[in-house]
């Protein structure tokens, strides 16, 4: 046994005090004659006897009742087997308010049952010390020393976030809150389920805090989620149906039957369907989303999951262009055979132009730019096609016959492709097309020996450097190229080693490739924008910059909020850099001034909270390190006292108060029971 206060045991001088009143304790006596003394002699020794017995036991009560008050002030303890600490304390107690955390206990909702053993935390600790209050939100106001009032109402303020932390993030911003304070002794809580997927707590070595996890126990709940979607095609068109594929998954040990998926879009609820998910796996199926009008929208699909819903609801939105511009760059007049291959197709709008007259600030403008024929790229040219693949553009190459592949080659360099060498005017045939690749990818339902490739009487050879990342779509029987594919930056660079014209090529008759190889090009430049963001995993979107000099300002509005992003343009895009801004699913409109909507942007929450998997506490002991405790509640009354009974041991002031009163209780009881 140790004591708290050992100064107060010089108070146990006090037992004097009764010593000397019990031997000082003088009777006056009355003279009474008797002519026999006998009897008396004998009544007197006895009365003698039990008296002396009586103000011994009075004696020992008062000395007891002295005794364990002097313990009391003093406050025993029972030391435990960590390391009992004097002296102003830290203490930073994190508690877990993510989604998982709204499941049900056999008392109440996780979070709640969190929140309280947060405040009995804080309770056990003295008015002095200084309390960090932590969430998944890692606000900046939680990373700061409060005082203990202070601390609890922070806890009252916590409610269920969207944010996710891996607990060693945690652990990382409670070390730092607590080595800003001057305090002795640095403590640090983590109240959380301990879910799988966020404990990663071996990496912690900090031995200066004493980590303490403190585990709660969910009833073991079902959960299916959605899980992602996204449409087959990169482009979405006017009244056709567009099939968009859901992921389902079944995060459960048990078969989820009858399943009900929707979709909601125009303003419509229609319902898809039930579905039977297997025991941890994952189902998908297609939905036909049927467009009736150009612009963005929004669009919802949803499924019935009970008790957790914050993964029942998937938002996402898409954007239906009017048309799809082409810019065709001619050296001469326009190609016949190229403008009917896009004439057949109404979505598509195609624009001829001259080299030498471009508007090159109407680049951003179109879908796709065909270099067709040029026997020269300017060096203006040469920048603007490349600024114009780099942010996102696709770009078509048919070099001329005759031309000046050294203009070629300062292009082809920079974006970087392979160059263009010397004109060889000899027959060739394309043996290979690739259909893994995304343009001719699900074009053909069989590579059927029917299929008609194209035939040529002249083409350049390329150079062949690996680091220039080529891709070949059409190659000829003898290996070399025909057709060849470039990424740079956020576009893609096309080019073909022979000349459209019908005098070296029959590629513009050949239908079967010409036309979907075309159409698959030009609505390629947008399969990379998502149609859904994750909140607190994407920190940057994207979108086109209309801003033409001059400055203004970017906005982000959602149904209950509105914020100016962080902003950065770049010609002809403009990133936003939404950070931990978002907090709630739903969709975002972007705007300059509140009467047009530039774009439309939705966001989910973090599936990672669907996996309802935890880590069971045997578990957690053995996986924790050795500089790590793990607190239950078991039988005491308060957590408090669990507390407690770690940081300074099993305090025993308490019962030394009792046992003070218990003996002044039975010195009164010996004084008023036992007669003379």
């Amino acid at each position: 046994m140790q004591f708290i206060y050992p100064t107060f045991l010089y108070a146990l001088a006090a037992l004097a005090i009764p010593i000397i009143i019990h031997l000082f304790y003088f009777r006056r006596f009355k003279k009474v004659y008797f002519t026999n003394v006998r009897f008396l002699k004998e009544v007197k020794e006895e009365t003698s006897a039990r008296q002396k017995l009586r103000n011994l036991l009075v004696l020992l009560m008062r000395c007891l009742a002295v005794a364990f008050l002097v313990f009391a002030f003093a406050q025993p303890f029972l030391p435990q087997d960590v390391e009992v600490k004097t002296g102003q304390n830290a203490v930073s107690v994190f508690v877990d308010n993510s989604f998982s955390m709204n499941a049900l206990s056999e008392e109440a909702p996780l979070v709640e049952i969190a929140k309280q053993r947060a405040k009995e935390i804080i309770g056990a600790y003295a008015v002095e010390d200084r309390f960090q209050v932590l969430t998944n939100d890692f606000e900046g106001r939680h990373q700061r020393l409060v005082s203990k009032e202070e601390a609890i109402g922070l806890v009252e303020e916590i409610h269920p976030s969207p944010a996710v932390r891996k607990l060693s993030q945690v652990l990382a911003r409670q070390q730092q809150a607590l080595s800003s304070g001057t305090a002795d002794n640095k403590t640090a809580f983590l109240i959380s389920d301990f879910q799988k997927n966020i404990t990663d707590l071996g990496g912690f070595t900090d031995t200066l805090v004493q980590v303490n996890l403190v585990p709660l126990q969910a009833v073991q709940e079902s959960n299916v989620s959605i899980d992602s979607a996204w449409f087959e095609a990169p482009v979405q068109m006017l009244n056709q149906p567009n099939p968009l594929v859901v992921k389902i998954k079944n995060w459960s040990n048990e078969n989820a039957d009858n399943v009900r998926l929707s979709v909601t879009y125009d303003g419509e609820v229609k319902p898809v369907g039930e579905l039977s998910i297997p025991a941890s796996s994952s189902v998908t199926d297609t939905v036909n989303i049927s467009i009736r009008k150009t612009g963005w929208a929004e669009a919802k699909l949803s499924i019935t999951d009970y008790p957790v819903q914050f993964d029942d609801h998937y938002f996402f939105t898409y954007n239906v262009a009017d048309a799809v511009n082409v810019l065709v760059i001619n050296e001469q007049s326009p190609d016949a055979r190229l403008a009917a291959a896009f004439k057949g197709i109404d979505y598509f709008k195609v624009t001829n132009q001259l080299s030498r007259n471009l508007d090159y600030s109407k680049f951003s403008g179109y879908q796709l730019i065909i270099a067709n024929g040029l026997v020269n790229i300017s060096s203006g040219l040469a920048f603007e096609l490349k600024q114009y693949v780099e942010n996102g553009g696709n770009v078509l190459v048919f070099p001329a016959a005759n031309a000046n592949t050294g203009s070629y080659q300062a292009f082809l360099q920079s974006i970087p492709a392979n160059e263009l060498q010397n004109f060889e005017p000899q027959e060739r045939a394309v043996g290979d097309i690739n259909t893994e690749e995304f343009v001719f990818k699900d074009v053909y339902e069989n590579r059927s020996a029917n299929l008609k490739l194209p035939v040529t009487k002249g083409n350049y050879r390329l150079s062949s450097f690996a680091s220039r990342g080529e891709e070949k779509l059409l190659t000829y029987r003898d290996g070399n190229v025909f057709l060849a594919k470039y990424k740079a930056g956020q576009g893609i660079l096309y080019l073909c080693t022979a000349p459209l014209d019908e005098q070296y090529s029959d590629l513009a008759r050949n239908g079967e490739i010409f036309i979907p190889m075309l159409y698959k090009m030009a609505i390629g430049s947008a399969r990379n924008r998502p149609i859904a963001y994750t909140i607190g995993r994407v920190e940057t979107i994207e979108a086109d910059n209309v801003v033409r000099g001059g400055e203004s300002v970017y906005k982000l509005k959602g149904e209950q909020e509105e914020f100016i992003p962080q902003q950065r343009i770049l010609t002809s895009k403009v990133y936003l850099g939404v950070q931990d801004q978002i907090k709630k699913a739903g969709y975002y409109d972007l705007f300059l001034n509140p009467d047009t909507t530039l774009a439309k942007f939705a966001f989910n929450y973090d599936r990672r909270e669907s996996n309802l998997a935890y880590i069971p506490e045997n578990q957690l002991k053995e996986t924790a390190p050795e500089n790590m405790s793990i607190l239950t509640e078991k039988a005491a009354a308060s957590f408090t006292e669990v507390v407690s009974d770690r940081s300074r041991g099993v305090v025993l002031w308490r019962w030394c108060l009792i046992l003070a009163l218990l003996a002044l209780a039975g010195e009164v009881l010996l004084l008023r029971l036992w007669k003379k």
